[in-house]
């Protein structure tokens, strides 16, 4: 994922990343490219995370940015990432 993960962006990237899972393409979530993220975009990693797990699949995610890790910290959400 890059750019801006937002409560603004977060509609269009689930379903795009959704649909990446469905495919099977993808084994890794990087968000290294994010420049930007705030609490729907934490909202989009956890949920799809939650949709790989519903389809018995292992989605590992990868360079999280300081800030999303932070927000996931003070929700308590952490290790889900």
């Amino acid at each position: 994922m890059s750019g801006d993960l937002t409560f603004a962006t977060a509609a269009d990237a689930l379903h795009s990343a959704r649909a990446e899972l469905d495919r099977g393409k993808q084994t890794v979530l990087d968000l290294g490219g994010l420049s930007h993220a705030d609490s729907a975009g934490l909202a989009t990693v956890l949920a799809l995370l939650a949709h790989a797990r519903a389809q018995r699949r292992t989605i590992k995610v990868a360079r999280v940015p300081e800030g999303l890790q932070a927000l996931a910290r003070v929700s308590g959400v952490d290790e889900l990432l």
